[in-house]
């Protein structure tokens, strides 16, 4: 595979990062904090947050150097594996190489959050959830957070799809 085209799906790591960014400037300049603002019935709100720590708070109760470990070192740390693999791995297909794109992108546009925003990552996504895992509201998430999400399920099914289809070819 040529350089070019295994490194053309990182269009969209930076394409995702620019969306998550623009969309969070807008939030945070037309919704008002911590008040929801009714999209689809009370099913799906807008509520502009700042969560300063991981995903569900994560580390929220940390101290200063605690939290910067973990919300700043460690993603980045994270970012730079899936890097490493997406550069050097021979038995990626193309769309895999796309979907962790996608991941390294989300990854990174809440990375812009925590270096640039002192309060936090934007956070404004809010969905009933209606009792499910006993959680009536799932937590407040945002563009950056549902890419992450997507695309790791995507990966996962690309990877079993692959498995599978290598089996397949095997016994044949």
């Amino acid at each position: 595979m040529s350089l070019r085209k295994k490194l053309l799906p990182l269009i969209l790591t930076g394409g995702i990062v620019l969306v998550d960014q623009v969309v969070k400037f807008v939030v945070s300049k037309t919704l008002p904090y911590g008040r929801p603002v009714q999209i689809i019935g009370d099913f799906l709100r807008f509520t502009f947050v700042q969560n300063p720590a991981l995903s569900f708070s994560i580390g929220r109760g940390l101290g200063d150097t605690g939290r910067i470990i973990l919300t700043m070192v460690l993603p980045m740390l994270v970012v730079a594996v899936v890097l490493y693999y997406f550069l050097a791995a021979k038995d990626l297909t193309q769309g895999q190489r796309w979907i962790m794109a996608a991941i390294m992108g989300g990854g990174l546009g809440n990375q812009v959050d925590r270096y640039f925003r002192p309060a936090g990552v934007i956070d404004f996504i809010d969905i009933k959830f209606y009792g499910i895992l006993r959680l009536e509201r799932w937590p407040v998430f945002n563009v950056a957070d549902s890419t992450v999400v997507v695309a790791a399920i995507a990966l996962l099914i690309s990877y079993l799809v692959t498995g599978v289809r290598e089996k397949n070819e095997q016994k044949s």
